[in-house]
């Protein structure tokens, strides 16, 4: 895979001298083309053997571009904040803008490959990091970016020699680090597991370009070519990016039976019987959170539903059992423009809470599959694709530990009609009704049929859906308290049964104790 990048390619110094001029021009002219066009963002990762020039071409594209529209990131160890959430979370944190060049500096492929080299991963799990990661970079595509990867290369007699001349000249010493000599030791491992992560991940949305790094007229050349060639390419589209949707077809019951339809909306609750029972669960759901094993985990916890379904009471009584230090409340409404310029699932990534944090969505990325869906607000292929985008973000979490629990509240047109005339008529409910709110009502069905694909196609097991008949309010605040809590133990109880390898002394399973 590197035979290429190790036969010595050169470029002389009066022949590079004659065409950076040029290119340094054309460079500049695409970075202001992509700031005017301002549709896609461009992300740029620089990896490769130690002593191949990273540092230096990274410091180049800084000085031949603008510094302004450039957004470098060098990635080292996850810090505390970073290991409490799962692994890709800090790089989703730092993606560039639409209109703007990122560089990473290392990346997600420096975690997955040297903890590999390391062993402190199995190579199962090396390849289901790689997987994850070509998942990622395909959303990315999906969603417009523009994604090259730089691998730089020299052999190990060349890595030898360069770090050699480095620690020799007082001048450049301090560009040795401390890791680059264990680096070499660790070569072949390291070249190993880069031909195979490289074999893996190389795909036409998202290609690696393997440089020789012996000599810098070469690589400085190559790598501003490629990044010139790859963005004229792509600012000469005389169309917009056009996203591929992979999803299997939607195919509507011949019936014509819907989900939705099955539930028994109206049920029976007296007042006196809610609060007795609003108490208990409340207490239930405080100590559960506050137990020990739950610093292991997060909890996510999302409200969809008709408006007017009471997702925000039911919310509310979740929050008055919970630290107010350890959760937090995420209002959705449309995207910001900040929000328009990154992939639409970055905003929800920025508030994944860390172990033993809470984090409750008012509305969610499902506004995806809703009413991005029905109002027009994306294309077919988009929101068709966003039901494998949701499950694996949602499988992300479950693999960090978060409990993911979902819920749709729902109520009869009747009574979402009873709730809209009453929020008129008081004064200090009128905030919560809006001219959206009617026009919604127009389109009922629809909305019907959209919240029935979405649970079809992303309820799991790691990430359930409940389905709450909401007509009776104090019923439906129950039994989403109940769900909490139950969901809760069954983890917690699972999450010590494993520890102890789910066996006591007798051999007998055990039955944990969460008192």
């Amino acid at each position: 895979m590197f035979e290429s990048a190790e036969i010595g390619h050169s470029i002389d110094k009066d022949s590079y001298k004659a065409a950076l001029p040029a290119l340094r021009e054309a460079l500049l002219d695409v970075q202001y083309d992509l700031q005017e066009k301002g549709d896609f963002p461009v992300l740029l990762l620089i990896h490769g053997i130690d002593g191949a020039g990273r540092g230096e071409a990274l410091n180049l594209l800084n000085e031949w571009l603008d510094p302004r529209l450039i957004e470098t990131v060098a990635f080292d160890q996850p810090n505390d904040e970073a290991r409490a959430r799962p692994w890709m979370w800090r790089y989703w944190r730092e993606l560039p803008k639409k209109g703007r060049l990122g560089i990473f500096f290392g990346s997600y492929y420096s975690d997955a490959m040297f903890d590999h080299v390391d062993e402190r991963i199995s190579k199962d799990h090396f390849d289901r990091q790689l997987s994850e990661i070509v998942r990622f970079e395909r959303m990315l595509a999906n969603d417009g970016a523009l994604i090259l990867k730089f691998w730089f290369h020299l052999t190990r007699e060349q890595q030898k020699k360069r770090l050699k001349a480095l620690e020799k000249d007082p001048a450049t010493r301090w560009r040795v680090s401390p890791s680059d000599w264990p680096h070499y030791e660790q070569y072949g491992a390291i070249r190993k597991s880069a031909e195979h992560m490289i074999r893996l991940t190389n795909t036409a949305y998202a290609p690696w370009v393997t440089i020789d790094g012996l000599d810098a007229n070469y690589r400085n050349l190559t790598v501003g070519q490629v990044l010139l060639s790859a963005l004229r390419q792509r600012l000469e589209r005389d169309h917009p990016f056009l996203a591929r949707s992979d999803s299997a077809p939607i195919v509507p019951p011949l019936d014509n039976k819907l989900l939705l339809e099955t539930l028994q909306l109206d049920q029976e609750l007296a007042k006196d019987d809610y609060l007795i029972e609003l108490e208990r669960l409340q207490g239930r759901l405080n100590l559960l959170t506050r137990h020990p094993r739950f610093a292991q985990h997060s909890l996510v916890l999302v409200f969809e539903g008709n408006d007017a379904a009471g997702k925000g009471g039911s919310i509310r009584r979740i929050t008055q059992a919970l630290d107010a230090r350890r959760y937090r409340v995420v209002p959705v409404a449309a995207p910001t423009e900040e929000e328009r310029a990154q992939p639409w699932l970055w905003r929800f990534w920025r508030h994944v809470p860390g172990k033993g944090g809470t984090a409750i969505f008012d509305r969610s990325w499902y506004g995806r599959v809703l009413v991005e869906r029905v109002e027009g607000f994306a294309a077919e292929p988009d929101w068709m694709r966003a039901y494998y985008e949701i499950n694996d973000f949602e499988h992300q979490l479950a693999e960090n530990g978060a409990i993911v629990l979902k819920f749709w509240l729902a109520i009869s047109q009747d009574e979402q009609l009873k709730r809209f005339q009453a929020r008129e008529e008081t004064g200090f409910k009128r905030f919560k009704i809006t001219d959206e709110d009617w026009r919604n009502r127009e389109r009922w069905d629809d909305y019907k049929r959209a919240v029935c694909d979405m649970i079809d196609r992303t309820s799991t097991s790691q990430a359930p859906w409940t389905l709450v008949e909401a007509n009776n309010k104090y019923f439906a605040r129950l039994k989403i308290l109940r769900t909490v809590c139950d969901a809760l133990e069954a983890r917690l109880e699972n999450g010590k049964a494993a520890k102890n390898g789910g066996k006591n002394g007798d051999g007998k399973n055990d039955k944990p104790d969460l008192d």
